[in-house]
């Protein structure tokens, strides 16, 4: 479905765990990452699209988010010949995209990237708000600056009598309860695995400066 100039009508989604970051997924089977996005149907509202793409790329149902802010206008960007397929050159140009700023009110847990048979994701990591754009496929990047910055001004205040909290529950006795079964994003505790996922720490970033808590991976996937 393109309208009158050859754009697909598109949703993006940038997903907020409590500490305001965002979370950060790697196509499959690429080195490229992105946040959540795709295509609406013919005869879907954009927020009917946002959440049905939510579960299909994530895994997440309604009741476990809540809608923060959207942007105004469509957003669009063009689609280089070589990405395109040979029968749709020439009448399709790019995407058009409403972004949608969400806030997870569920656990990372309830992230699920298969939960459908055409996985787009093969791994993901929370990374802090203002996402390394050089990681993003060139034609999209500007996209990403116009969204990001759109909603930033929609950014939940953080409270920071809860982060010292947080501080000081990591500091319980390693045998404790709370303790056990958790990591931290240096190499450890704090951290809630989803089903069929793995930790590892970013060997291209350091965690404690970057803000990306490291990678979860999930399935199988090529290297």
């Amino acid at each position: 479905m393109l309208d009158r100039e050859g754009f697909r009508p598109n949703v993006g989604i940038v997903l907020l765990n409590q500490r305001n970051q965002v979370f950060w997924g790697k196509r499959i089977r690429t080195h490229s990452w992105q946040f959540p996005q795709g295509g609406i149907d013919r005869g879907e509202t954009p927020e009917q699209a946002m959440y049905r793409e939510l579960h299909e790329e994530v895994g997440l149902l309604p009741e476990h988010v809540c809608v923060v802010a959207r942007t105004r206008d469509w957003l669009r960007y063009e689609v280089p010949d070589r990405f395109i397929r040979r029968d749709a050159r020439g009448h399709y140009k790019g995407q058009k995209q409403i972004w949608y700023l969400l806030q997870l009110v569920g656990q990372d847990w309830d992230l699920n990237l298969r939960a459908t048979d055409h996985p787009e994701f093969d791994a993901w990591r929370w990374n802090d708000y203002w996402v390394p754009l050089d990681m993003v496929v060139e034609f999209k990047r500007g996209v990403y600056e116009m969204a990001l910055t759109e909603l930033s001004r929609f950014l939940p205040r953080q409270d920071i009598r809860n982060r010292f909290l947080r501080q000081g529950a990591r500091g319980r006795e390693p045998g404790s309860q709370e303790a056990s079964g958790r990591m931290d994003a240096a190499g450890g505790k704090g951290l809630e695995l989803p089903p069929g996922a793995t930790y590892e720490p970013d060997p291209q970033t350091n965690a404690t400066s970057s803000g990306a808590t490291g990678l979860f991976k999930q399935g199988t996937h090529a290297p």
